[in-house]
């Protein structure tokens, strides 16, 4: 089976992939969501860690400009699917996979496409919020336009204020923006990693657990912060808080054991499961 990296160059671009005549109900439970325009489409998707496989078959559409929630219990495959959307594996040797995955109609993973230009259209913030300690608040904003080759100063503070406005922090550092990053609290340096991402203008926004270190004032504010940005971008985020989930998102995928179990209305798939499984795990029984 090739290498995550041969598997790139060697795909060649196709909208269907071979499948078997009859999908298990795990691969069907992807297809179809309610939605004018789908951000990720992906069939039959599997990855391995040398070995071990840690995704079977997943197939999903997540709709555009809408919040997409991932739940599960730990170890399920949940921050590899998110990190498999944006080609984080690639930096984990022996990692390699199968399937299909589709961004906005372009393959992910297809030949000649450049994993840094798939992280500028496909945007990551992580469970822990990492702002370059070196780097001042405005910096840190910035600092993806600059690798960029951006060097137009009112481009760069025309993208600062917007990008810090739409992260809900610009009226606590419009007055301190030459002040290091990591100089803010907990919740404020987590919202300014999501301005960080905002600043290259990408076209969706991945989240692994975005507020697992965070108090409830700020993960409130967080919580607020999707909502807003729904209405321009596609969100999907990991969370192990079945609440969080019910409260932000406007669909929700269960993973268990590597499998997609079922994927669907955020507040059917709370209050009326089709799954066994998902019924045990939304009601506490696991997990």
């Amino acid at each position: 089976m090739p290498s995550l990296s041969e598997a790139a160059k060697a795909r060649v671009a196709t909208e269907t992939i071979p499948t078997s005549a009859t999908p298990s109900p795990a691969a069907a439970v992807g297809l179809p969501v309610e939605s004018d325009e789908i951000a990720f489409d992906i069939k039959g998707f599997s990855l391995w860690y040398g070995q071990r496989q840690a995704l079977q078959d997943v197939t999903i559409q997540i709709p555009a400009r809408k919040v997409t929630a991932i739940i599960g219990p730990s170890g399920c495959g949940k921050s590899t699917f998110l990190r498999a959307l944006n080609r984080m594996h690639e930096l984990t040797p022996g990692t390699r996979l199968e399937g299909s995955l589709r961004h906005f109609g372009h393959d992910l993973y297809g030949p000649g496409v450049e994993a840094v230009a798939i992280r500028r259209r496909v945007g990551m913030v992580f469970q822990k919020s990492n702002p370059f300690p070196t780097m001042s608040i405005a910096e840190n904003v910035l600092v993806g336009l600059r690798l960029n080759g951006v060097k137009d100063k009112a481009v760069l503070q025309e993208r600062l204020e917007q990008s810090l406005h739409m992260a809900a922090l610009w009226d606590e550092v419009k007055d301190h923006l030459n002040r290091p990053g990591t100089s803010l609290s907990g919740g404020q340096q987590q919202r300014l990693c999501i301005a960080r991402s905002l600043a290259v203008q990408p076209e969706t926004l991945l989240m692994d657990e975005p507020c697992s270190a965070l108090d409830p004032l700020a993960t409130a504010k967080i919580e607020e912060l999707i909502q807003a940005l729904r209405a321009s971008y596609t969100v999907v985020i990991v969370t192990h808080n079945m609440q969080q989930a019910a409260r932000c998102s406007d669909r929700t995928a269960f993973f268990y054991m590597g499998r997609l179990i079922e994927f669907g209305n955020t507040r059917n798939m709370f209050t009326n499961p089709g799954n066994p499984q998902t019924e045990a795990y939304v009601s506490g029984r696991f997990g």
